[in-house]
């Protein structure tokens, strides 16, 4: 959890001192929607693969505590940029080196925490996200109100070296499986054919599976079945390395992940209402001071508040109160995402169509906690729908949806859609002028007119209002897809 908390703290930076940045630089909207979603997303997602894979043959905790050393340093460096094409070099780097982090803790975890437990599990580590966006939100905010932005990136990346000598000396490396040795007992009634050898069956055999309970042990390969009772192959064996090995594991976990309905469901729920999220928490520093005139360190309070202690309460409600509810009734690992982010909706609404900055943050913090219940639950269904050294391989495989469509076009769609409404409000306002010059960076210059300073200031407030109700609606698709993955699902995860 505190290497998750500095991942996100390092990614969060951006949205937090995004106003300074784009002052200084004179950027864009649309780059800082590029510097802080897409530019980094990208190598995140697809650098998170082969980490992955090595995650599954060695040493987890080494992995995490070289990339988080990597991060935070990368992370520190970002104040040196002279300008926007460094400074998206730098985001880069830190992008590949933060892939290191979620796919081979998810495996960690899943060792560690039996099925029944592991949602709430990973609802803990999902709390990292919370504390790293309000560690950049009140420590990043204050030391850019002090001492600006560049400082406030180093002060931010460097904690993280120190974390990484803490995990490499206490945590321990646990066994494949070792929570896993439960008896398990396939739904009843199900009938479930006999898998040939050729397609890895079980221990290598044509024998067919009955329903009789049967014990997972770890090393071999084993039977699980999925949400819908259906088998699944777990292939635990550690086979030789080779591209075409790894590259067979990778289509193999695929193809699990697509044809189970819930988990696909999941998936497509969890990555809509996360470009929702990333698109909206990008902008909401930046919408309280552009909006409500706040200074930086009085806006990273509001944001820590909002988007970190309330986001972090809903996301160990959400894992917590899932695992209890779906000893009763399996649904519920979808429908408590499913409810909390049709509540979260109309809250966000409302809390940005507020005028008092106060009354806005509390409604935009109730908004998080029901949002982010979601986390836990999904992620603890996606690891117990594959083996024990599928793990990391699946994680990876969810975070380049997060990390491509949510994290990497959900800021960059809402920058895009700022822009496009500054181009229309400024029209309106001022005909004969363009927001992009007229206004460089937000802000119009020095030796501006009374009326123009006043028009690029209504515009971006209003701009950025608008850009972020747009956002919006995703929250609504993604609560469509928990339901279906609550219609899809027939038995509890923790006999899985």
């Amino acid at each position: 959890m505190s290497a998750y908390a500095c991942n996100s703290m390092d990614r969060s930076l951006i949205s937090i001192v995004g106003q300074p940045m784009k002052a200084d630089l004179g950027l864009t909207d649309s780059q800082l929607g590029l510097l802080g979603g897409t530019a980094f997303a990208l190598l995140y997602a697809f650098g998170g693969i082969p980490i992955a894979r090595l995650a599954e043959r060695f040493n987890r905790v080494n992995i995490i505590t070289i990339a988080l050393i990597l991060w935070s340093s990368l992370s520190a460096l970002c104040g040196a940029a002279a300008g926007f094409p460094q400074l998206l070099l730098t985001r880069m780097g830190v992008g590949i080196a933060e892939a290191g982090c979620s796919p081979p803790a998810h495996s960690l975890i899943s060792d560690f925490y039996e099925p029944a437990e592991r949602t709430s599990a990973l609802s803990v580590y999902s709390c990292g996200t919370s504390l790293g966006y309000l560690s950049a939100a009140v420590l990043g905010g204050y030391v850019a109100q002090q001492a600006g932005w560049r400082t406030a990136c180093f002060i931010v990346g460097v904690p993280g070296i120190v974390i990484a000598l803490l995990i490499k000396s206490i945590i321990r490396e646990p066994p494949r499986g070792y929570s896993d040795t439960v008896k398990r007992q396939p739904v009843v009634g199900t009938v479930i054919p006999a898998i040939p050898a050729s397609r890895g069956g079980v221990l290598g055999t044509d024998m067919p599976y009955t329903d009789m309970p049967y014990t997972n042990v770890p090393g071999t390969d084993v039977l699980d079945t999925d949400m819908r009772g259906a088998p699944v192959l777990d292939t635990g064996v550690r086979r030789p390395f080779s591209l075409r090995s790894e590259l067979s594991e990778l289509i193999a976990v695929t193809k699990n992940m697509a044809r189970d309905r819930p988990v696909r469901h999941m998936i497509l729920g969890v990555t809509l209402g996360g470009f929702a999220a990333y698109g909206f928490y990008a902008f909401l520093p930046p919408y309280f001071n552009r909006v409500f005139h706040l200074n930086y360190a009085t806006v990273g309070i509001i944001a820590g508040l909002s988007g970190g202690v309330a986001v972090g309460l809903g996301i160990l409600a959400g894992g917590f109160v899932a695992d209890v509810l779906a000893r009763r009734d399996p649904r519920w690992y979808a429908l408590v995402p499913a409810i909390g982010t049709l509540i979260a909706v109309p809250l966000y609404l409302i809390a940005l169509l507020q005028s008092d900055w106060i009354m806005a943050t509390g409604l935009l913090s109730l908004a998080g906690f029901f949002q982010y219940a979601s986390l836990g639950p999904t992620f603890g269904v996606i690891q117990n729908a594959v083996g024990e050294r599928r793990r990391a391989t699946a994680t990876a495989l969810l975070y380049i949806a997060l990390s491509v469509v949510a994290l990497g076009s959900g800021p960059l769609f809402t920058g895009w859609a700022i822009d496009r409404f500054a181009d229309s409000r400024f029209a309106e306002l001022h005909p004969a002028g363009s927001f992009a010059v007229e206004c460089h960076g937000g802000i119009a210059a020095p030796a501006a007119t009374p009326e123009l300073r006043s028009a690029c200031t209504e515009t971006l407030g209003t701009a950025t209002r608008r850009g972020m109700l747009i956002t919006l609606a995703f929250f609504s698709w993604a609560s469509i897809h928990y339901f279906l993955a609550a219609a899809a699902m027939r038995r509890p995860l923790a006999t899985q």
